[in-house]
């Protein structure tokens, strides 16, 4: 799918998220998703239009909005040893490898919905390298859409806001990253639907510029 316009961006500084935009683990999500709906006795195709993006807990409460949050909590904790004991089919998404390559010695930092174990088994499962700088579900008191992780992760790496752009694949992530007042790259199908600033079909088709200023070239390749 060709990229929106602007087709370029430059930042000073990248926040990654992980599930669906530098690795695949749309199986996995999908067996322990289905399973959950048919305890809850909900249709699980619904379930999985609201799954991305956001931490368990969160994406119970909105399929579930009388249910104590207690429960939510209860729920999302035997969902992430589920995520995190099974990792049969999760892959890098196309280009990873070489984009993480590509951006080791450049300020970056993963901004996921997973917890630290999660995150670690993933990435790991994918043979993707773990960035130094990372929040995790531990880090935030709320989940995306709420900015606050892609905030925290600027903080920590120095920059403003406005000096970074976001990559992520789902609604709530792009949401997010707007929210906190930066730019989005969005990467893969789910993302197209939702008006990222770039969009691309995979990180096959981004091109990484450093320059000696210290800024990040970034364009989407056709």
């Amino acid at each position: 799918m060709p990229a929106t316009t602007p087709a370029t961006l430059t930042a000073r500084a990248l926040l990654l998220d992980m599930d669906g935009t530098l690795v695949n683990s749309d199986a996995v999500v999908e067996r322990c998703w289905r399973r959950w709906a048919d305890r809850q006795g909900l249709d699980a195709g619904e379930v999985l239009k609201v799954v991305h993006g956001r931490q368990g807990f969160a994406t119970m409460a909105v399929l579930l909005p009388d249910r104590p949050m207690a429960e939510n909590h209860a729920d999302n904790r035997v969902m992430l040893a589920e995520e995190t004991a099974d990792l049969d089919g999760v892959v890098p998404v196309p280009g990873a490898p070489a984009f993480m390559a590509a951006i080791a010695d450049l300020p970056h930092a993963l901004v996921t919905s997973a917890d630290e174990a999660l995150a670690q088994a993933r990435m790991g499962a994918a043979a993707l390298r773990m960035p130094e700088v990372r929040v995790t579900a531990e880090s935030v008191g709320a989940s995306k859409p709420d900015p606050e992780g892609f905030l925290k992760g600027a903080a920590a790496l120095g920059f403003a806001p406005a000096d970074c752009v976001v990559f992520e694949d789902s609604e709530a992530g792009i949401q997010a990253g707007r929210a906190a007042g930066m730019r989005v790259v969005g990467v893969g199908p789910r993302a197209a639907a939702f008006a990222p600033d770039v969009h691309i079909a995979d990180l096959t088709r981004l091109r990484v510029e450093p320059a000696a200023d210290g800024s990040i070239t970034l364009t989407a390749l056709a």
